[in-house]
């Protein structure tokens, strides 16, 4: 693949952990502006040169950092604008909620042992009080005089472990109109309960909710299945694929008359994936659950599965076991065997993957995937129709400071798994630590954005940068 290199044009310093960036234009405006949504619960824009505040709800924020050391993937994780937004001021947010941590679905970290069946069929018991905190989705108004307020919450999600909740969750189907969630598998590592592969467990999916319809609910109750919603929260969902462990959204690229779909998996221990598709059948909540109660099994033809928790990109999902003195011959045992043989031929393919350890030339070793985006412009021509994407920070065996890693790959016309390459940039961080963590474009895909943070600690405040990518 070609070299290319690219600059990064710093267009706002000393911001909190940016987990959103996208365009937008207010209503009544004429101008599309730069939003950044940033994990501790402000949303800004960029107006008149200088940074404005669109909407604070620090307050309905869960504490964040204060159990884990300041390490946390909860809080404001989705921002989207209603396709309308410039007319009808709609917007939606995806949140943890203030005061719902709990004490975690289990009391240590999990790991399978796939010569030990308990392990393997662990089930998620006293989900009332075994859980880490809620999530909340919420459909919230732009007013007149510049005031935003919340009409309705979509839905109320119990989660089990504090990671795993996904971030840049929230994007509008350019095809179908609907707004679209998605959502990690509940979190520990190696998804204990398999809530990914369960057809009625929210966790795990990507979920299309149709936001005009009115369900009459305006406050849904606390929920972690399917089948606990009312039938008329039920009728404005439906389920689009599963199978995912971690995702940093779904991003849309327009090709002739139909729409690809990008989205990553965020990897176990072996390997980070993107995966693409056009054409999908959704299944409607409705059918799903009806499948449930009569114990059928649902006509999945046309379906998307990611294949998780029985594959990890295209490696089977394995435990590395440490060989203690010669790292090179550590052992990788398949952790979910029978769920990997039975997932092997129902999953989706990756486009692209890359790894934890990889020494090739232009290769690196990866931490986690945080953002999948195409780019349409023209401004850096060897990148037009490519998907861009970005690494935390290199899992090199280096001192710090770490440095994250912006990629590219393209779709290949017969579908298989395509190469990638790393992207070089010429900006220097100095002795700070530079984390990729959110990848953004504007409406028509011509800009990318690139939000850095010096920190993995949320509770580190105001060590963020917004970047865009330019020639």
């Amino acid at each position: 693949m070609l070299k290319v290199k690219v600059h990064l044009q710093p267009l706002i310093r000393n911001i909190n952990l940016p987990t959103v960036l996208k365009t937008t234009i207010l209503p009544g405006d004429s101008i599309e502006r730069l939003f950044i949504a940033t994990q501790i619960g402000e949303i800004f824009y960029i107006g008149n040169g200088v940074i404005e505040t669109f909407l604070d709800i620090r307050s309905r924020i869960i504490d964040l950092g204060t159990s884990t050391g300041g390490y946390d993937e909860r809080g404001l994780l989705g921002l989207a604008f209603h396709p309308d937004f410039n007319k009808n001021g709609l917007f939606y947010l995806h949140y943890s909620l203030a005061g719902s941590q709990g004490p975690s679905a289990l009391p240590n970290s999990f790991q399978p042992n796939p010569c030990d069946s308990k392990t393997l069929n662990l089930k998620w018991t006293n989900r009332e009080t075994q859980y880490n905190h809620i999530d909340t989705v919420e459909e919230w108004i732009f007013k007149p005089d510049g005031q935003s307020s919340r009409k309705r919450t979509l839905l109320n999600i119990r989660r089990p472990f504090l990671n795993h909740n996904g971030v840049n969750t929230l994007n509008f189907s350019p095809e179908t109109g609907k707004l679209v969630l998605t959502t990690g598998d509940g979190g520990s590592g190696y998804d204990p309960f398999n809530l990914s592969q369960d057809d009625m467990e929210i966790a795990g999916k990507i979920i299309e909710i149709d936001v005009d319809k009115n369900t009459a609910v305006d406050n849904p109750p606390v929920v972690t299945r399917f089948d606990e919603l009312s039938i008329s929260i039920q009728e404005i969902l439906t389920v689009i694929a599963k199978g995912v462990r971690n995702i940093p959204g779904i991003s849309y690229q327009r090709f002739y008359d139909q729409y690809i779909k990008y989205v990553g998996n965020v990897g176990q221990d072996l390997v980070e994936s993107i995966f693409s598709f056009h054409q999908y059948r959704p299944l409607p909540v409705t059918e799903l659950v009806r499948a449930s109660l009569m114990n059928s099994v649902p006509d999945m033809e046309g379906f998307i599965n990611l294949g998780w928790r029985g594959w990890e990109g295209d490696l089977p999902t394995s435990i590395i076991r440490g060989c203690t003195e010669n790292a090179e011959l550590d052992m990788e045992t398949i952790a979910y065997y029978n769920e990997t043989v039975t997932t092997s031929v129902l999953r989706l393919f990756p486009l692209t993957c890359y790894y934890h350890k990889d020494s090739r030339p232009d290769k690196f070793g990866a931490t986690a995937l945080t953002g999948v985006q195409p780019y349409m412009g023209t401004a850096i021509s060897t990148l037009t129709g490519s998907i861009l994407f970005t690494d935390l920070a290199r899992d090199e065996e280096s001192p710090p400071p770490n440095r994250g890693v912006l990629a590219y790959t393209t779709v290949r016309s017969d579908c298989k798994l395509n190469d990638f390459s790393v992207i070089e940039t010429d900006y220097d961080f100095g002795t700070q630590s530079s984390y990729y963590v959110s990848l953004g474009t504007n409406m028509d895909q011509t800009r990318i954005y690139l939000g850095v943070y010096s920190s993995m600690n949320v509770s580190n405040f105001n060590q963020g940068t917004i970047f865009e990518i330019i020639p």
